[in-house]
């Protein structure tokens, strides 16, 4: 499927929206168009709410692929989306990061 088709998906909260939403995630080191849809994904709702584990919601984890990804304009795209969330979202995705700032944030995604 291409970078919209995934989207769409994700968007419309079809059953593997977890799974497209991943497989976006792996193309942001490569792919500049995977980056701009993912940023814009992280900042739905639905996402936003949508729990992995924990704390870790489907946004937190699209704006961890953008900051592993380690290119300037997925970190880019990641700092803005991580200022998009709530203040106390932010303090909590930064405790679970174990910094102190978002840009300290270097995640490795194995």
């Amino acid at each position: 499927m291409d970078n919209a088709e995934l989207a769409r998906m994700v968007e419309a909260e079809h059953p593997y929206r977890g799974r497209a939403l991943f497989e976006l995630n792996d193309r942001v080191a490569t792919d500049d168009d995977a980056v701009t849809k993912v940023a814009m994904l992280t900042r739905l709702t639905s996402l936003r709410r949508a729990r992995l584990f924990d704390r870790v919601s489907l946004a937190w984890s699209a704006i961890i692929a953008l900051l592993a990804a380690e290119t300037t304009n997925a970190r880019t795209e990641a700092y803005a989306a991580f200022r998009a969330l709530d203040p106390e979202e932010q303090r909590d995705m930064l405790d679970y990061l174990e910094v102190t700032a978002i840009e300290e944030a270097h995640p490795r995604i194995a």
